[in-house]
């Protein structure tokens, strides 16, 4: 029997690894996302987006097994060595502080991730859990033989957290705001949904802590960026470095800490302390039900306050003459993106910083990936003024598709307004996965934002049967509008045992107040509350 080898082989792009191969693997994974496609890092490469000259100086870590038949590539991760810590949405830098404080050096580090991107997902890929296993090591004696501090695994699935756990790496807790397609349905030991318009526990639309916007403010900034939103206590939000030439990570104002922190929230004083343990969301209503029929049906799912609030804002958009076009796949044509563009790198500017993503990253996205893609594009009097893009799982261009096809218009609706009828999509849309990205405005309208990033993108993803809308990182005030609590994890080997021991300490401590945090949030679901329990 001739003997099998197996082969470790460091790159220093994508490009050198076979894209079916490379893709192949990734299809095997249990949560495979277009963001770990090969076409996608590449295209952070080649534009110049993420380089060695941006900080993202990437290294592909891989295992081959060689035989008789050729070499098969049984492992792989994408692994960039840093000097900074921008653009990764998991919150190390008073890490970095603490080094220096002991005269040690935290950079250059390694990060196993997707440069700019806080969307859960397979990292390391694997044929088997034994050579994901491999993979976590390999990677570990490499960073250790490079002389790195640590290295870090960002938004990983529950596959890559267990090998990760079995090679003895440290777990930090996050969270982030996900919408399901999925409405509400009361548990089968209770009576009926109150009445419409009767109190909900928060009583007020939004309740005391959601986040409000500044009075002369009319979107939000993009993911990452500062931003004087945000609830009481707003000491907390994260601020630009004077002279800061690219975003902070999400959250910089943290210290060691939980998300994040100093500023991590608080419950109003009128809403009491935190329930006993096990006790969080026990009366709430579980998300088991049907798909959503339209976007009056999502909105029947929630509490009065919320669903008030959803219908006055979406009315302030429409009010204000702004009609919304949706471009879908390979719909969107070389303008549409250019028009996005200058919204996208309008926003960075605004917050004194250039863009992380090159013009040239998003023609390669319409080039290699172009039926992932659906932009939602505002118009008012006729004129554009601002767009979202979001990324959908499986291909979101419309069957009916074609060069000389014009895309209706989608108004945003008031309360009074009938769903839209839904264009016809490839039934592998059916039970997807939708992902916001980015967005941008030449033009300020109140609650624009979360029109063209939620209520537009939820919109669509009801018409299109999709299952799942992540909002991506940063925000409570997404619960408001039925983004909710999900747990999402990161995972951190440091070459220092004193460092590793003390850090180690700490996440145990974050990991306890995160698990309280999720359970506050729970209680503040803006779902509509079962009748109490008949006992």
């Amino acid at each position: 029997m001739t003997e099998k080898t197996i082969i470790t082989r460091v790159f220093a792009a994508v490009q050198e690894i076979a894209a079916t191969a490379w893709d192949a693997l990734l299809a095997q994974q249990a949560t495979p996302t277009p963001f770990m496609r090969h076409a996608y890092l590449a295209a952070l490469q080649q534009s110049g987006s993420a380089t060695a000259d941006t900080g993202w100086d990437a290294r592909f870590i891989t295992l081959w097994q060689s035989g008789p038949q050729g070499e098969q590539l049984l492992a792989a991760c994408p692994l960039y060595v840093k000097n900074h810590s921008w653009g990764e949405y998991v919150f190390d830098m008073a890490w970095a502080r603490a080094y220096d404080a002991h005269g040690l050096p935290y950079y250059p580090k390694a990060v196993v991730a997707v440069p700019f991107t806080p969307v859960p997902g397979s990292r390391l890929l694997a044929t088997s859990p034994q050579w994901r296993v491999q993979l976590v090591h390999t990677v570990q004696a490499w960073c250790a033989e490079q002389g790195l501090s640590s290295a870090h695994v960002l938004f990983g699935d529950a596959t890559d957290h267990d090998a990760l756990r079995q090679a003895g790496w440290m777990a930090r807790s996050g969270v982030q705001f996900h919408w399901k397609n999925m409405t509400p349905t009361l548990p089968t030991a209770c009576g009926s949904l109150p009445p419409e318009g009767a109190a909900s526990d928060l009583g007020r639309p939004g309740g005391g802590w959601t986040p409000t916007l500044p009075a002369a403010g009319g979107s939000l900034p993009p993911e990452g960026a500062a931003s004087d939103l945000g609830r009481p206590g707003g000491e907390w939000t994260p601020t630009l470095p004077a002279a800061g030439g690219s975003l902070p990570p999400e959250g910089a104002a943290s210290d060691l800490g939980r998300p994040g922190g100093e500023w991590a929230p608080t419950l109003p004083t009128a809403c009491g302390s935190l329930p006993p343990e096990g006790a969080a969301g026990r009366d709430l209503i579980p998300n088991t039900g049907r798909p959503y029929v339209d976007f009056d049906d999502f909105l029947a799912g929630l509490q009065q306050a919320k669903r008030k609030k959803i219908r006055q804002e979406r009315q302030k958009v429409a009010q204000a003459g702004v009609q919304f076009q949706v471009r879908a796949g390979r719909e969107i044509s070389e303008q549409d993106w250019d028009f996005f563009y200058a919204c996208y790198a309008q926003t960075y500017h605004e917050h004194g910083n250039p863009p992380y993503l090159q013009r040239d990253f998003f023609t390669r996205m319409a080039r290699d990936l172009p039926g992932h893609w659906v932009l939602f594009i505002a118009e008012q009097a006729g004129r554009r003024m601002a767009c979202s893009l979001i990324a959908a799982s499986a291909d979101a261009t419309p069957l009916s598709a074609s060069k000389d096809t014009e895309n209706s218009v989608v108004q945003a609706q008031t309360a009074t307004e009938s769903e839209a009828t839904p264009t016809t999509m490839a039934q592998p849309l059916r039970g997807a996965t939708a992902y916001g990205r980015y967005w941008g405005a030449l033009a300020r309208v109140d609650c624009l934002h979360f029109e063209a990033c939620y209520y537009q993108p939820l919109q669509w993803c009801i018409q299109q049967g999709l299952a799942r809308f992540e909002g991506g990182a940063q925000g409570e005030h997404k619960m408001a509008r039925a983004l909710l609590p999900e747990a999402t994890a990161s995972y951190h080997w440091l070459a220092h045992p004193a460092f590793a021991d003390a850090v180690g300490r700490f996440l145990e401590r974050e990991g306890e107040g995160m698990a309280h945090y999720m359970q506050e949030l729970e209680q503040h679901s803006p779902l509509r509350q079962a009748a109490p329990l008949i006992r």
